[in-house]
């Protein structure tokens, strides 16, 4: 196995093409063709301790959910822990990879582990299951990377399907599995040439009408220069009729920052407290009630999820009709802010919202991997101890 085989497979868990635009992910230290000759260490920080962990066992490689290069390194030295930590890991030969906001915005990552802990009305979740409609607070943008514009040309009617056949071949067209993807309709063009005009039908000072066919096709922006260059190429009028329009980018529903949870049963703050200290393994949460959600039977059906820090989100929450919001830490003047506003606030703990998705990361590259040695670290844990 070699880094790229890393690579791929948190790539296809953790699209990097979802992450925040300010977060730094990917593979961060290493050789993408290098063999990975010892195990995998998986952790969600990468610290001097997991560094030394890693080389005493004879990693190959490390997955370290938060980016261990976050900003600019001037140097690699002794001087601070992070240029420690990379130039031990360069001197041991040991591969660096990191997903961060990618797997939370992911489909059953760690924002939809959160949820099924959330929701779950009793006993253990069940991978996989959210008890509610869940959906993204920011839905991430997809869909086919051939349908980023759309093209839209008039031609005579006998000439549509040769300049439609051309334009294919120059990019235009391809949508999924199928290619001369067009819409026509059938329609009367009118022009008036002037003097010095060398029109293709009529004359110079008449008004022309023609049988004219509307053909639209999808194209990538990478693709577009070639399609009018060949549509000006293969249109038969000496000054061909187009127009480029560019396509709004496709929202996914269930991936992106975030997430909105409509429990299908509403449940108090000390059933969902209790829940997430089970699904977490925490003994103590935290938690500031807005005024209205003070009584003891009141009951939250939508809450938002945010894990980490959350903070930068709960306004987006409170706009979507969210009474709870759900996140690893936030500001004391935000937590004010937000419950000033009507929306109640829980919070347990920033990596206390993401370690416990590490052993589903393991098993989900075992499968993607095969006979690959992944190992959680023991070393990572939380270093803010409450008394």
């Amino acid at each position: 196995m070699i880094v790229q085989d890393l690579v791929n497979a948190m790539e296809s868990i953790a699209p990097l093409k979802l992450k925040e635009e300010w977060d730094k992910v990917g593979l961060q230290l290493g050789d993408p063709n290098r063999a990975i000759t010892g195990p995998i260490l998986l952790t969600i920080d990468l610290t001097e301790r997991v560094l030394q962990e890693a080389i005493e066992m004879g990693a190959g490689a490390i997955v370290a959910y938060h980016p261990p290069i976050f900003a600019p390194l001037e140097s690699l030295t002794d001087r601070t822990h992070t240029e420690r930590i990379i130039r031990g890991c360069a001197e041991a030969g040991i591969a660096v990879y990191t997903p961060h906001t990618a797997l939370d915005s992911a489909m059953g990552g760690i924002t939809d582990w959160l949820c099924e802990g959330v929701s779950t009305p009793h006993g253990e979740p069940t991978t996989g299951m959210i008890h509610g409609d869940c959906r993204a607070l920011i839905p991430a943008t997809g869909g086919e990377p051939d349908r980023e514009v759309k093209v839209i040309t008039f031609v005579p009617s006998e000439e549509a399907d040769q300049l439609r056949a051309a334009l294919g071949t120059a990019g235009a067209g391809g949508i999924g599995k199928y290619r001369l993807c067009s819409f026509n309709t059938k329609g009367e063009g009118t022009f008036l040439p002037d003097e010095g005009a060398n029109p293709t039908i009529g004359e110079v000072g008449t008004l022309e009408r023609v049988k004219e066919t509307r053909i639209e096709m999808v194209c990538s922006r990478r693709a577009l220069p070639i399609v009018i260059e060949t549509l000006k190429e293969f249109h038969p009028y000496e000054t061909p009729a187009y127009d480029i329009v560019e396509l709004v980018p496709e929202p996914v529903r269930r991936m992106g920052s975030g997430r909105r949870l409509v429990l299908d049963r509403p449940a108090s703050i000390s059933r969902i407290a209790e829940r997430l200290k089970h699904h977490l393994d925490r003994t103590r949460i935290r938690y500031a009630l807005a005024p209205e959600h003070e009584t003891s039977d009141y009951a939250f059906e939508t809450i938002a999820v945010v894990p980490g820090s959350g903070g930068m989100l709960w306004q987006t929450a409170r706009e979507q009709g969210c009474e709870l919001f759900i996140t690893g830490e936030m500001t004391h003047h935000h937590i004010l802010a937000a419950r000033q506003s009507g929306i109640s606030i829980l919070l347990a703990g920033h990596t206390n919202t993401e370690r416990g998705y590490l052993p589903r990361l393991k098993a989900r590259l075992e499968e993607s991997l095969g006979q690959a040695d992944l190992i959680l670290s023991k070393s990572d844990r939380d270093y803010i101890t409450v008394g």
